[in-house]
């Protein structure tokens, strides 16, 4: 048992190191956003397209119409969150798309309410409070000049939107329990592929081998393989501890963005995202508010 953990735990921090690179690939690549979307939809089917056939999961009833359809819908969804996370990037930076990216715990809070009657605590709007609050002072900083192009509050409300797809994305995958993860990503970036190959402009290629190798990785690094160690992570990892290690992912990207492309955030932008963050562990841990106080108190 503790083995399996061990090792549900090296494929979590694993998925989550690759995620935090993710920014870096996508500038990096010089492409117009739809067409590294394009792209990494293009060589992640490929890669999920053989670990599906290697798992036995090409084959006729694996998967009922009903649950197509809802995979289908995942994949606009996920598709979407990808084009306005990759677009936040050059207005917001990569630091401060990915912490607004994060509150994505709290739009899934919000739609289960809606929509599969799950019922939202005093606990949990606490922690919707204080990611709000959160938000305002990321809102409020003033980003250093050369950190940035374009809008800044669009990059954000970008970032949020994204939030919101991953959110819808993950309520399709809640209506696909028992359908075999990997051939529902499978089925989302076909769906990217469709979607985007109407509107990639293929006349304006990667002219160089570094720029190809780059869109390759986003497919076969970024998200086959990503796929896979995620999937095996949650399948071997309590819910909590899955929870904990998903925080690699933003703190990977920050570090990322600052060593990479010496982008550093204001302290109001420092103090925003901590709060989101602490914000987003609360929720994901379960932590009560009540408790967090009496701790210290107990100890002095």
């Amino acid at each position: 048992m503790q083995g399996e953990i061990r090792r549900g735990t090296a494929e979590m921090t694993a998925a989550m190191l690759i995620s935090g690179t993710i920014g870096w690939f996508v500038v990096m690549s010089g492409q117009p956003v739809s067409g590294v979307v394009f792209w990494r939809c293009f060589f992640g089917a490929l890669t999920l397209l053989v670990i599906c056939a290697g798992l036995g999961l090409i084959r006729p009833g694996v998967i009922s119409l009903r649950a197509l359809g809802i995979a289908i819908l995942g994949g606009i969804a996920i598709v979407a969150n990808w084009l306005l996370l990759f677009a936040s990037y050059s207005h917001a930076s990569i630091s401060i798309a990915t912490t607004v990216y994060n509150t994505q715990p709290f739009m899934l809070l919000v739609l289960g309410a809606l929509f599969l009657g799950e019922r939202i605590t005093a606990t949990k709007l606490f922690w919707l409070g204080l990611s709000f609050a959160g938000m305002v002072a990321i809102v409020e900083a003033k980003p250093q000049a050369d950190t940035v192009s374009g809008s800044y509050g669009l990059g954000i409300l970008m970032a949020l939107g994204a939030a919101f797809f991953y959110a819808l994305a993950a309520l399709a995958a809640k209506r696909l329990r028992g359908t075999p993860p990997h051939l529902i990503a499978l089925i989302q970036v076909a769906t990217g592929i469709v979607m985007l190959a109407p509107i990639t402009d293929f006349s304006k290629l990667p002219a160089d081998t570094g720029s190809w190798m780059i869109l390759i990785a986003l497919g076969v690094i970024h998200t086959g393989l990503m796929y896979v160690l995620l999937y095996g992570a949650i399948q071997k990892l309590p819910t909590h501890l899955t929870g904990a290690l998903s925080f690699i992912y933003p703190v990977a990207a920050i570090l990322v963005d600052r060593f990479a492309f010496g982008h550093a955030l204001q302290p109001m932008q420092v103090a925003g995202a901590a709060v989101i963050l602490f914000a987003a562990a609360g929720m994901n841990l379960g932590w009560s508010p009540g408790r967090l106080v009496r701790l210290p108190a107990a100890k002095s």
